[in-house]
C-alpha cells in the first residue's frame, strides 16, 4: 500500500482544558446554536483547512491558533461568517469553494480552488484512481482535502450529507483499495474510500485550496 499525508498533523491537536480531553480538528458540536451545531460540518471543515494553510501560506501575521478549544471555537466563528449553510447546509463545492473564495479574498490570502466531483449515477463517475491522484496530489502539496459525502452509501464511518477533512490517504498500486483518514467531530477516522465510491448513491466531492504566489511574473500553484 501507498501512503500520502499532510507532513504536520499534529497541528490539529485540540486541548480542552475543562473537559480534560484532547480532539482532533474542530467539531461543530462547539458551535453555540443548536442550528450551527446541526449545520456547521462545511464551516468547520473550513476552519481545519485555514487553520492548516495559516502556517503553511506565505502571508505574515496570519497565522490561526487551535491549540485549545477556546481558540478553535473563535477560528469556527469567523469562517460561519464567510462559509454558512443554507436550509440545505452546503451541498456542493462550488458553494464551498466560493465561499472560501470570498473568505480568503476578504484576509488577503491569494489562494487558488482545485475540486473534484462525484457525480451521483455510477456510470459517468469518474475512475476511483482519477479521484485517488487529485487526493494525492494535494497532500503531496501538504494541504488537507475538504471530503463532501452526500450519501455514505455502504461506508458507516461516514454521517451522509455531511463536510470531512482528509488528512492522509493510503492505497494499492492495482487501485482497487483506498482508504483515506478523516477529521470529522474533533476525532481522526480511517474510511474506506474505495467502499464509499462505488456505492455512494448522491456522490459528492472534494476540494483543496493552494496558494496562489507570483515569482517574475509566473504562477507558481
Amino acid at each position: 500500500m501507498i501512503t500520502r499525508s499532510i507532513s504536520k498533523p499534529e497541528l490539529f491537536k485540540v486541548v480542552d482544558v475543562r473537559a480534560r480531553k484532547t480532539y482532533h480538528g474542530c467539531n461543530q458540536e462547539w458551535y453555540t446554536t443548536e442550528w450551527q451545531r446541526r449545520s456547521g460540518c462545511g464551516p468547520s471543515a473550513a476552519s481545519n483547512i485555514i487553520l492548516y494553510l495559516s502556517y503553511t501560506q506565505a502571508k505574515p501575521g496570519f497565522v490561526k491558533n487551535c491549540s485549545s478549544r477556546e481558540k478553535c471555537v473563535s477560528v469556527m466563528e469567523e469562517l460561519w461568517e464567510s462559509v454558512t449553510p443554507t436550509l440545505a447546509g452546503i451541498p456542493t463545492t462550488q458553494m464551498f469553494y466560493e465561499a472560501m473564495m470570498e473568505y480568503t479574498n476578504a484576509h488577503g490570502l491569494n489562494l487558488v480552488y482545485h475540486v473534484f466531483d462525484v457525480p451521483d449515477n455510477k456510470y459517468p463517475r469518474p475512475r476511483l484512481a482519477e479521484a485517488v491522484t487529485f487526493i494525492e496530489t494535494a497532500l503531496e502539496k501538504d494541504v488537507p482535502v475538504a471530503f463532501l459525502n452526500l450519501s455514505n452509501g455502504d461506508e458507516k464511518k461516514l454521517d451522509s450529507w455531511h463536510w470531512v477533512t482528509i488528512i492522509s490517504l493510503e492505497y494499492s498500486e492495482a487501485g482497487t483499495d483506498a482508504f483515506v483518514t478523516i477529521l470529522d467531530e474533533g476525532l481522526i477516522k480511517k474510511i474506506n474510500l474505495a467502499l464509499w465510491y462505488d456505492t455512494t448513491t448522491l456522490g459528492g466531492g472534494f476540494v483543496y485550496f493552494t496558494v496562489l504566489l507570483l515569482l517574475r511574473g509566473i504562477n507558481q500553484i
